[in-house]
This record gives C-alpha cells, sequence and structure tokens, in this order.
C-alpha cells in the first residue's frame, strides 16, 4: 500500500513539475493578463467622467460627398472657430463663439451625414461645442468662405503612404508595473515620444497616429479601434515586463506578443523581436501567443505587442529609465517597422 502511495505521488510529482516547466516561459506575461479587467475598468471610468454633457443636433442633409459645412453666427468670422480632431475617439470637436439655443434650434450644420456615428452641442455660456462622432478615423480638409465653415473627411491613406498606429501601455490611474518609484506608464509614453520624433525626421510620408501624448488612459476598445478605423497598415502595443511575483529577480530581456490567428501578425512579432533586441542587445525572451489580451485578438491589423525589458531586474529598469535607452528602443522599433514594409506589409 505504502509502495502503490510512494509510486502516485512520484508521478505527481513529476506531472507537477512538467506543467512548471510548460508555464514558466508566460509567466512573466501573466502580470498582463490579471490586470487587464482592472485597467480596462478604470479607464472606462476615467472616459466617463470626462465627457461633457450633450445634446442631439440635427442637420439638414444636402446629398452631398462627405462634405459638412457649419453656418457662424452673424458677426463671426470663421478664423474665431477652434477645430479639433481626436482620433482616438474619433470625434471632431468644434467650438463656435457667439451662439445661443436659438442658433442651434435653426440647424446651423448642412452636408452629408455618410462618415457620421453621432452630432451633438453643449452650449456653454458665450460659445458653443459641436461634436461630430464619425465611423472612421478621418483627416480633415478644412476651410472657409462668408459665413461658413466647411470641411471634407479624408481616409488616412488618402493621404498618407503607409499608416502606423503605436500604442503607449497604461497610463492615468493604471501605472502598468511600478518599481523603485518608476513607473511603466512613463516609460511607454518615453519611448513612444522618441519613436513619433523618429518618423517626423524620416522624411517618410507615414501617418503616424498614438494611442496617448500625455499621462491619459484610453479604454482598451478606444486603443484597438485607433488602429481598425484607422485601416493602419501595422499596430504597435509598447510595454515593459515584470515578472508574476512582482519581486526584483534576474530576468530580463525583451518579448513580444502577437495573435496567433494570425499569420501576418507572428511574422510581424518577429521582425519587432528581432530588430528591437538588436538595437538594445537585450536577452531574447521569445515570442509569446497573445490572443488572451483584449487589443490583440480584436486587431483587424497586423499587431505586434512589445514588452522591452524587465522592470523587475534592477540592472534593466535602470536602462529603461534612461532616455538614452528609451531612444534605442524606438530605434529597434523604427527598424522593424521599415523592414516590416519592406517585406510587404
Amino acid at each position: 500500500m505504502e509502495e502503490r502511495a510512494l509510486r502516485i505521488s512520484s508521478v505527481l510529482l513529476v506531472l507537477l513539475t512538467a506543467a512548471v516547466c510548460m508555464v514558466f516561459p508566460y509567466l512573466p506575461t501573466l502580470r498582463t493578463w490579471s490586470s487587464e479587467v482592472r485597467e480596462g475598468r478604470i479607464a472606462e471610468e476615467e472616459y466617463a467622467q470626462s465627457q461633457d454633457r450633450m445634446q442631439d443636433l440635427e442637420m439638414r442633409e444636402n446629398g452631398g460627398q462627405g462634405q459638412l459645412r457649419i453656418r457662424l453666427p452673424e458677426g463671426v468670422d470663421g478664423s474665431a472657430v477652434e477645430i479639433t480632431n481626436d482620433y482616438v475617439t474619433q470625434t471632431v470637436r468644434v467650438v463656435v463663439p457667439g451662439t445661443n439655443e436659438a442658433y442651434f434650434e435653426s440647424e446651423p450644420i448642412s452636408g452629408s451625414s455618410s462618415y457620421i456615428n453621432m452630432l451633438s452641442y453643449a452650449n456653454q455660456g458665450e460659445e458653443g461645442v459641436i461634436e461630430i462622432v464619425t465611423n472612421q478615423v478621418y483627416e480633415l480638409d478644412m476651410g472657409t468662405e462668408e459665413g461658413y465653415v466647411y470641411f471634407n473627411f479624408l481616409s488616412p491613406h488618402e493621404v498618407y503612404d503607409k499608416v502606423i498606429v503605436i500604442d503607449a501601455g497604461h497610463g492615468g490611474r493604471a501605472p502598468g508595473a511600478t518599481k523603485q518609484g518608476i513607473k511603466e506608464k512613463d516609460i511607454d509614453l518615453a519611448i513612444t515620444q522618441r519613436l513619433q520624433e523618429i518618423f517626423a525626421a524620416s522624411g517618410e510620408n507615414i501617418g503616424v497616429y498614438v494611442t496617448r501624448t500625455d499621462d491619459s488612459n484610453p479604454t482598451f476598445d478606444q486603443r484597438v479601434q485607433l488602429a481598425n478605423r484607422s485601416q493602419a497598415d501595422l499596430f504597435i502595443s509598447i510595454h515593459n515586463n515584470s515578472i508574476a511575483s512582482g519581486r526584483m529577480s534576474g530576468v530580463r530581456g525583451t518579448q513580444v506578443m502577437y495573435d496567433e490567428k494570425s499569420e501576418e501578425s507572428r511574422r510581424f512579432a518577429q521582425i519587432c523581436l528581432e530588430e528591437v533586441t538588436a538595437e538594445l542587445g537585450s536577452v531574447d525572451k521569445g515570442l509569446i501567443e497573445g490572443d488572451s489580451i483584449y487589443i490583440i485578438r480584436t486587431s483587424e491589423v497586423p499587431v505586434a505587442l512589445i514588452e522591452v525589458g524587465f522592470m523587475t531586474n534592477r540592472e534593466e529598469l535602470a536602462l529603461l529609465n534612461s532616455p538614452e535607452y528609451q531612444r534605442q528602443a524606438a530605434q529597434g522599433i523604427y527598424n522593424a517597422v521599415m523592414r516590416a514594409f519592406e517585406e510587404g506589409y
């Protein structure tokens, strides 16, 4: 009886050891998986709190092809109107001075609604705000004529040869990993900003859209829909890693997650892994299947989530916090994007 129990214990020990060996390579990514639900809830709350109270606005359809025209209040010049285009939420925000309720009730907007999901307004003192939520990401071709402001909607590919979306992970009340007072969200954003600078200096006609430029926290859906609705050629999410326990350790290196349903995503992730490790001299920690991550499994374009380094490694943490290493990481990602384009993406 004792011998049989010993054999069973030995078999269970072997199975447990095998299971640990199989799971070990994926342990560093468990932090990302386990925090996704919590961070998603935080992002949704932050977004809801940031929204103005808006009312539905009626427009006059004229059957035009994508052009909208806003009639200005009497005495207001087109140069006084402020127009911003939030690519992340696909919201065009128009601030018009000299408005009142009667102005908004008179259907001040005319044109085609084929590009519009929602049209609303808020009257705020001596100025009014018009919000136009579009069905895709668009660039605006704007102009003024006497008494009117107008704009046409252009798809990113009508403006640029190639389009990429860069997601700086975390943000706001979702800092990501925090070690020795250093927050992952700040490193992710710094690398993204360096990458934007490299693309801007390259002279290439590449449209670069980013999910955040500051300490904001777009929802997961907003991040991935920026890629989907701009019909991006490539989608890159920048993160930094930690081991599952969160303790400091000797584990270091670069990993890249990909969409296991997409061979294009896997190949792009491999390119990112090779180029980033080559530029940084970091350890190649391999590719990780990433369909458990919302922005990966819902991306309609080739996606790679790059875990640049381990914040739970003291030496690597110091490097990740250095502007020069952040610039090198950005250069590696840039090299990966340009190589991917050369290889047919």
